[in-house]
């Protein structure tokens, strides 16, 4: 951004269209924000299992998907499942969700399936960066 009075708080990134699980784009706040808040953003378009083992993490963090189908917000066109706890209690969702994690619980692993159709995933951490603790393999 421009070097203005308020240009620092305007940042862009752009797609980074090399990573394994799609489109994707991360603020940090180490990098970005010199803040304790990170954000990823990634189009899921393809079954993937985004986490295969459980961890943990010491912030909380919070899991956004949605459709990015804008004339069918209610259908998910896909299984997600995100795993809590060391008994691995299974949830899973077919339309548009969110999973808190609060710090220190275990979660894991976390997939989609039957993927039919574009979705949104956004991920924010209250952190400066992303980083776990694995749990179980």
């Amino acid at each position: 951004m421009a070097k203005t009075k308020y240009g620092q708080y305007v940042i862009q990134h752009p797609i980074n269209y090399k990573g394994d699980w799609g489109a994707e784009v991360w603020y940090t706040g180490e990098d970005d924000y010199k803040s304790n808040f990170t954000e990823l953003f990634i189009r899921v378009t393809r079954d993937m299992v985004m986490e295969e083992y459980s961890h943990a993490h010491d912030f909380d963090m919070y899991v956004w998907v949605l459709p990015l189908d804008p004339n069918n917000l209610d259908d998910l066109g896909a299984e997600v499942e995100m795993d809590f706890g060391t008994e691995l209690e299974k949830h899973i969702v077919t339309s548009t969700a969110s999973f808190y994690v609060p710090k220190g619980l275990i979660h894991g692993p976390f997939m989609f399936r039957k993927v039919t159709k574009p979705i949104l995933f956004i991920h924010s951490m209250m952190a400066p960066k992303y980083y776990k603790t694995e749990v179980f393999k």
